[in-house]
């Protein structure tokens, strides 16, 4: 990639300007096969402005000139994502939401010729999505420009070609200002791109629409509208053949019918056709029909395009929930934005493959798009897995919620963009929701139900067959009588309400009984992979400490909007009404950092998967109430890094009703979950017992209809010792299920694998590779962050990696990383090649790590990864650290500023939720240090505690001295206690000769330190 222009000088060792020829490049004939090619290689790239959407300099004011010279741009193949190779960084107005990732303004240019024969074809070029306000020319000439970064657009090339071995030139200018997303978008042409040829008859772009009117009576009518197009100077009368074929590509039906088509007009065909018992394509059982079009004019087919379908057919009752074919089934949902982590915004159908898969796994059935239409290819995913899908337009729409969002396009663009979303899925199976908008501010404002209003009319207009709704914030208690909220309402066939308490869900019901309802956000809770706090609080803090940010996975950590994962679960369980939900977020996305707003804390922290594609206990949870097959997740997922001694909360996920905790081969007891009923009748597990979840309710706790109280898993307090921790889930007395944790010894190795939870090796062009730093007996060390090297031999090249952790300074587009909790990922993309594609991971003084993949002949030279060749980002070491911070301002560093006002605390206030109360508890133990380069000698440490109602003296103090061999004590350890509010308090003992020395503090009430010295 090249940087020219304002913020050039920003380039870094992590993005090399480097670019290799190809043989597209040597050779551009396109060499076209069908109706069809694809334009993904062989682009050349420049990032004109990293930090603006101008070229100040007008370097690139002619770059849609044929004649320009792009030689020394590299070369890039789309999808392409420019944003994404960048370094995070504070500068270039970017911000938590996106990631800390730059914009800015970027040009693409591809040169092809094309054969003769296409004199007197159709030529047309078709964009799945480009973030943003794409600006498109050819051979010079303007052919438009769309504004949407999300929804397809074409633009006609006939009478532009040049053919007979004259170059073409196709350029584009994209642009991402600052704040333009709530969350990390990406920037470029991140989606496919293709060439299309046609006679001047042919079937219309989105032309085809498939319906199955009579399924629900069991009648395989399949009914199939064709928009005909006559691009030819004489009225045509054009014969439409349809053929259907089944799942195993058998033909099963065929229809025909004459259309009359006036010159330069498009008329419409109908054929009608009927299959014998049909299969019925299900979440279960995803079966897919297919039917070909053929348009013949005088005998001659001059067109054939094909679209995949389903039959099946859905209810949205709004006192019985949903059904699909029947079936009563609840959407067991989650949310997804549309970036893939290392990959950033680059849609690749493996890599999206391995995500729903491993949604899958979880037990999900149901995908929303938030807030944006989906690339085509993620519907054909959805499709094949057997996944319904809520299809949503906007996150805003005429009024906006950042400068640069769509609201500034809203009124010219919106009814455009709703119907090309529509039109690209219509066909779909998958699709079972369209919806109109999230969290739009309109929604209650005047204006607000004129914009439904209109935009449910295109929606209707094109597709009568499907419910339309919309996720809002703007319900969470029951609308007045007339205001925008009720009249858009009454107007939707159904509504998303987000983070809703069990309360006013129930009120909305009452309220409006034709209306069906269902959760497009829940929870919200958020959590760090491995980290765990407070396991007896319902809400906690958040660790402010640098390094450090992170929080609990005991379903605690929740913003003042959420609610537990639990609460979420047993609200939904427990009304039939309720379609289901959509948990929030299925997979931590980059940006939208919630709870923290800081560098380089960039990625989220709602998902039940983090980044890298690695489980956290979310997905357990959500898992034993998703599935039924057994299964017994152990929380916390760490038996190593404890005290000895320290109780351990262990928490029990199962879809087993008994469960026997095992530690070192003896038996800590067993434990059941009550077998309960819903007031309908469906069962389900859970303890009986206050588990304090809802001030709303009299008990203070969630109550069931049915009245009960509990909780979904079960609990343990473990004293903490070495060794093998074990969960027998029996059922009927046989053992179904087991999760056990092992203590790890010292780091030995890394170890390499491909396996995914229910998923194993997608097969396409993008691999994750997991790696695990393990101990001599291949136990995974969860303490350790060594620095992971990956390197490639063969057709294949590293693409991304990503640890997963929040806080993360470091691009993702290089070859290395810190393993987070002892893991790492590297995603491998294969380059299109033969052979074998070895893949080692190394680290200083641990056996390096290998694995061999297959080779394909899927993949892109100049995709992913391509540009990258840097080091990882290794944190240095603080001079002033601390376990845990209580908020932004009362950092380890602010003891060492000379400032009396200001000092290191643990002190902490949780803001409320709708279903708890304010948290701000003491915490029992805590200890701050100071650090080093080189060896120190001193023999006191001096702190200024500051005392006051809410801070406290510590109640015993413990100072160590950092060895070879860890952290020991220091010898003779003689204290001096201040006696004011703010005086120094002196901790002597025998000399040491240290890099860093720590102070653990056991204390009654919270601590502040203004101020640590050693000498």
């Amino acid at each position: 990639m090249v940087l020219g222009g304002v913020g050039a000088a920003v380039a870094t060792a992590a993005v090399a300007p480097v670019a290799r020829a190809t043989d597209t490049l040597a050779r551009p004939d396109l060499g076209v096969t069908g109706r069809e090619t694809d334009l993904g290689i062989g682009w050349r790239f420049v990032l004109a402005n990293p930090d603006g959407v101008t070229d100040p300099e007008g370097r690139f004011a002619d770059a849609a000139n044929p004649a320009f010279d792009d030689s020394k741009w590299p070369v890039v193949d789309v999808p392409h994502d420019w944003s994404i190779e960048l370094p995070p960084t504070e500068k270039g107005g970017t911000s938590s939401g996106s990631g800390f990732f730059r914009g800015g303004l970027g040009w693409y240019r591809k040169t092809f010729t094309l054969p003769p024969s296409l004199e007197g074809k159709r030529l047309s070029v078709e964009f799945d999505g480009v973030y943003s306000d794409a600006h498109v020319y050819f051979n010079g000439e303007l052919l438009g420009n769309h504004p949407y970064a999300y929804t397809g657009f074409a633009f006609d090339l006939t009478g532009l070609v040049r053919t007979g071995g004259r170059p073409n030139v196709l350029a584009v200018r994209a642009v991402n200002p600052l704040p333009s997303s709530r969350w990390y978008a990406g920037s470029g042409i991140y989606r496919r791109v293709r060439l299309v040829v046609t006679e001047p008859v042919h079937v219309a772009r989105h032309g085809t629409f498939v319906t199955t009117p009579d399924i629900a009576a069991g009648r395989g009518t399949v009914r199939v509208a064709t928009d005909v197009v006559n691009d030819s100077a004489a009225a045509v009368t054009a014969e439409v053949r349809t053929t259907v074929t089944d799942p195993a590509g058998r033909v099963v039906a065929n229809g025909s019918a004459a259309v009359a088509v006036p010159a330069g007009r498009t008329a419409t065909a109908v054929t009608t056709q009927n299959v014998a018992a049909p299969r019925l394509w299900s979440t279960t059982a995803p079966r897919l029909y297919r039917v070909r079009t053929d348009i013949a004019v005088a005998g001659r087919v001059l067109d054939t395009t094909t679209a995949d379908f389903g039959f099946r057919y859905t209810g949205f009752h709004p006192d019985h929930g949903f059904s699909l074919n029947g079936v009563p089934t609840k959407l067991r949902g989650v949310n997804l934005h549309a970036s893939q982590g290392a990959l950033g915004a680059v849609i690749d159908p493996a890599a999206l493959e391995h995500q729903m898969r491993l949604m899958l796994a979880m037990g999900v059935n149901a995908l929303r798009t938030a807030h944006n239409p989906p690339d085509p290819q993620l519907v054909t995913v959805c499709e094949r897995l057997g996944i319904v899908m809520m299809v949503e337009a906007f996150d805003c729409w005429r009024t906006g919620k950042l400068e640069y969002d769509y609201h500034r396009d809203f009124d010219a663009w919106s009814g455009r963009d709703i119907a090309e979303m529509v039109h690209a899925a219509k066909n779909s199976p998958a699709v079972v929701l369209w919806s109109i908008g999230n969290e739009v501010p309109d929604a209650s404002m005047a204006g607000g139900p004129e914009i439904a209003k209109a935009l449910i009319a295109v929606v209707r207009g094109i597709d009568p067959t499907r419910p339309v709704v919309m996720g809002s914030d703007r319900y969470r208690g029951v609308p007045a009588p007339g205001s925008p909220q009720d009249l858009i309402l009454k107007q939707l066939d159904g509504l998303g309400v987000n983070y809703n308490t069990a309360q006013s869900l129930d009120g909305l019901h009452a309220k409006y009984p034709d209306k069906f309802f269902f959760e497009s956000e829940s929870s919200s809770a958020t959590s760090t992979r491995g980290v765990y706090q407070d396991p007896d609080l319902l809400n906690t803090g958040e660790n402010h400490t640098p390094g450090k940010r992170a929080t609990s996975s005991y379903d605690n950590n929740l913003a003042s909007w959420t609610f537990s994962g639990e609460y979420s679960l047993k609200k939904d369980r427990d009304r039939k009404f309720c379609q289901g939900q959509f948990l929030w977020a299925g997979q931590d996305y980059l940006g939208e950092p919630t709870p923290y707003d800081v560098f380089p804390v960039k990625t989220s922290f709602f998902g039940a998967v983090d980044s890298a594609g690695l489980p956290k206990d979310a997905f357990h949870l959500f898992r034993s109430q998703w599935t039924t097959a057994p299964m017994v997740h152990l929380t916390p997922m760490d038996w190593t890094d404890h005290r000895a001694g320290e109780p351990v909360a262990v928490w029990v996920y199962s879809t087993v009703d008994t469960v026997e905790l095992l530690l070192n081969g003896k038996s800590l007891g067993v434990k059941k979950f009550d077998r309960k009923t819903t007031v309908d009748g469906r069962p389900y597990l859970e303890t009986s017992e206050p588990a304090g979840d809802d001030k709303k309710d009299p008990s203070g706790s969630y109550t069931s209809p049915n009245g009960g109280t509990g909780k979904l898993h079960l609990t343990w307090t473990v004293p903490f010792e070495p060794g093998t921790l074990t969960a027998i889930a029996r059922a009927g007395g046989r053992e179904v299920a087991r999760d056990q944790l092992v203590t790890a010894g010292p780091p030995r190795a890394i170890k390499l694998s491909v396996d995914a939870p229910g998923g194993g090796v997608v097969a396409g062009a993008m691999t994750f590779v997991t790696a695990s730093v393990v101990d001599a007996h291949g136990v995974v060390v969860p303490g350790t962050e060594p620095v992971l090297r990956f390197t490639v031999r063969g057709p294949g090249r590293i693409a991304g990696v990503d640890n997963g952790r929040q806080e993360l300074a470091q691009s993702y587009q290089q070859p290395a990383i810190p393993a987070f909790k002892g893991q790492a990922v590297a995603v491998i993309a294969a380059t299109g090649g033969r052979g074998p594609i070895t893949v080692t991971a190394s680290a200083p003084g641990l056996a390096p790590g290998t694995i061999t993949l297959s080779g394909t002949n899927l993949g892109q030279r100049n995709g992913p990864g391509a540009r990258a060749a840097g080091t990882a980002v290794v944190p240095a070491p603080s001079t002033a650290d601390a376990s845990y911070s209580g908020a932004p301002d009362t950092l380890p560093s602010a003891m060492l500023d000379g400032n009396p006002a200001t000092g290191w605390s643990n002190f902490y206030v949780k803001q409320a939720t709708a279903t708890l109360p304010a948290v701000s508890r003491p915490r029992a133990r805590d200890w701050v240090s100071l650090a080093w380069p080189s060896p120190q000698r001193f023999g006191a440490v001096t702190a200024n505690f500051v005392v006051d109602g809410t801070l406290t003296l510590p109640a015993a103090v413990e100072v160590a001295c950092r060895t070879p061999r860890g952290f020991e004590p220091v010898r003779n350890l003689r204290i001096t206690w201040g006696t004011g509010a703010n005086d120094p308090t002196t901790f002597a003992f025998d000399p040491v000769v240290t890099t860093e020395v720590r102070i653990t503090m056991t204390a009654r009430g919270f601590l502040r330190i203004s101020a640590l010295t050693a000498r």
